[in-house]
């Protein structure tokens, strides 16, 4: 059985004793740093934050409901080249799957950050999460919370959490050193913190936490919520999959699309140092223009954007984690996430994989296999 503590809860702020969780890893551990959601003092802004001064965790806030990037991309920035000293990551599951996409891609590396996991019950859009901590001024994680124990949910007036987070199927982080618990657990009284690896293992016992033994009703608690995301995924995909089930129907679906990018750019496995949509390969002459009007009458500006997603989906949907940051950095509102994940699932069902679930999990196309897809290449088995 993995090694549990507890991490006793004061004033019903689990907030404040996570806080103080992270303190004691500054203080007693060879962590130098916590790379953490930190609330700022402006607008209830909730951004990355690399800690080393305990004093200053007072406004860490890892349980905000709310991320505007995924960390696993500042992440990779801390650790692609070593530093010499150890940080500590506290991400969402998504987040550290992507991360764990990323390492495979040399991207960055696991050997000097321990990952800290916490349970997801998911996350406003950007937009949506500023009505909401206006709406629940001073403290919004709080409400947030205070909301899931008696029963009210996440929906609040005429908005909720983000599709990706309703459609994801891994609220319980996979891959982390330690994983933090709420889910089927009184959190206003007590946090689980459970090691993944021996690395955590190490840590629990630095920190001395008692342990934590009342962990019964979790597994249903976890259950029934992934039970419940993966009936609203499979709808997102039926409904998806008819609305781009052809070429008029997917231009139709992009056709809101300005080729901004942001989606590229907010997408945390998206890696490459240069895109070929900024390349001179579509900086069309004016000339081109022209003559693509004249041939149809007319044509849409901007051009290319239905061969950028489609391009970005061949790229992208053997890796995509399904966090949901390209619909959110999308200023026209196309539900790009709904589409990136429909396609995901078909191509990484296809090659019997899944996108951040291992470090050992060798990516799909990486690898030559004599035998792969013989149903469609002819040779035998």
């Amino acid at each position: 059985m993995a090694k549990t503590a507890r991490i006793e809860v004061r004033d019903r702020n689990p907030v404040a004793s996570l806080q103080d969780f992270l303190r004691q890893l500054l203080e007693q551990t060879a962590i130098s740093g916590v790379m953490v959601a930190e609330r700022l003092p402006v607008n209830d802004a909730v951004m990355p934050a690399l800690v080393t001064d305990p004093d200053l965790l007072d406004g860490a806030d890892p349980l905000a409901p709310v991320f505007p990037i995924n960390a696993s991309k500042v992440l990779s920035k801390l650790t692609r080249k070593p530093v010499g000293e150890k940080i500590a990551a506290v991400m969402r599951p998504c987040e550290i799957r992507a991360f764990i996409e990323l390492v495979k891609l040399k991207q960055g590396s696991l050997d000097d950050v321990t990952l800290i996991g916490v349970d997801c019950f998911g996350a406003y859009g950007n937009v949506d999460y500023r009505r909401f901590a206006g709406l629940s001024a001073p403290q919004p994680t709080l409400r947030f919370y205070e909301n899931l124990t008696n029963g009210s949910g996440t929906a609040l007036d005429d908005f909720d959490i983000s599709p990706a987070c309703k459609a994801c199927e891994h609220p319980v982080a996979e891959n982390a050193d330690l994983l933090v618990g709420l889910m089927g657990i009184d959190f206003n009284s007590a946090i689980l913190v459970q090691a993944g690896t021996e690395k955590g293992e190490e840590i629990l016992d630095l920190l001395g936490l008692p342990a934590f033994d009342d962990t019964a009703g979790r597994q249903k608690a976890v259950s029934d919520l992934i039970a419940r995301r993966i009936a609203y995924r499979d709808s997102m995909f039926e409904r998806t999959s008819a609305a781009t089930a052809d070429l008029q129907r997917l231009m139709s679906y992009l056709g809101n699309c300005v080729n901004c990018y942001n989606c590229r750019v907010a997408c945390p496995v998206c890696y490459c140092k240069e895109c070929v949509f900024v390349t001179d390969v579509f900086d069309h002459e004016p000339s081109q223009y022209l003559r693509w009007a004249k041939q149809k009458g007319m044509v849409k500006l901007p051009t290319d954007t239905v061969f950028f997603h489609i391009t970005r989906l061949a790229h992208m949907s053997t890796a995509c984690i399904g966090c949901g940051q390209c619909s959110n950095a999308c200023p026209n509102e196309v539900p790009v996430m709904e589409l990136f994940r429909t396609i995901a699932h078909g191509t990484q069902q296809a090659f019997d994989y899944q996108a951040g679930r291992s470090v050992d999990d060798e990516p799909p196309l990486s690898t030559f296999r004599e035998k792969e897809f013989s149903e469609v290449t002819g040779g035998k088995d």
